[in-house]
């Protein structure tokens, strides 16, 4: 079974959703010449100034992967290409106090420039060994 196939993405949400968790979000882990694109939350926002890979919330009536396209071109303004793996979720407490479960893949994109921030206030491409400010869920994404 692939991982961008409809029923691998179908039973992470049903997974999660036994769990008792239903907000969903897609992460994108773009890497370009052994580095990967990381976005700093504005200042203002939830958790602002720390550093994520591009990342949003399923809408109603999306699947997982749909978000994950959508929200790696509404966020950075890049277009996936391929979906390379899934390389595991997260759980973390929410603006509202609830829990939300970002499931993150490996993606290829078009082309990795220019990068067009719409929600983030920097954007840059490091190393695993020298990581900025990030949440230890995604350290430990990015390091493992």
């Amino acid at each position: 079974m692939t991982v961008a196939s409809p029923e691998f993405v179908a039973g992470l949400a049903a997974d999660a959703e036994a769990a008792g968790i239903t907000r969903f979000v897609a992460g994108a882990v773009i890497n370009h010449d052994g580095r990967t694109l990381l976005v700093r939350r504005n200042p203002d926002d939830y958790m602002g100034g720390m550093w994520e890979v591009p990342s949003g919330t399923v809408e109603a009536g999306e699947t997982i992967l749909d978000a994950l396209f959508r929200e790696t071109a509404e966020e950075v303004g890049l277009i996936i290409n391929q979906v390379t793996g899934y390389i595991g979720h997260f759980d973390y407490q929410n603006s509202r106090g609830g829990t939300t479960r970002q499931f993150n893949f490996t993606v290829t994109v078009v082309k990795t420039e220019p990068v067009v921030l719409t929600e983030h206030d920097a954007h840059q491409w490091a190393h695993p060994g020298e990581l900025p400010e990030v949440s230890d869920a995604v350290y430990g994404l990015l390091t493992s």
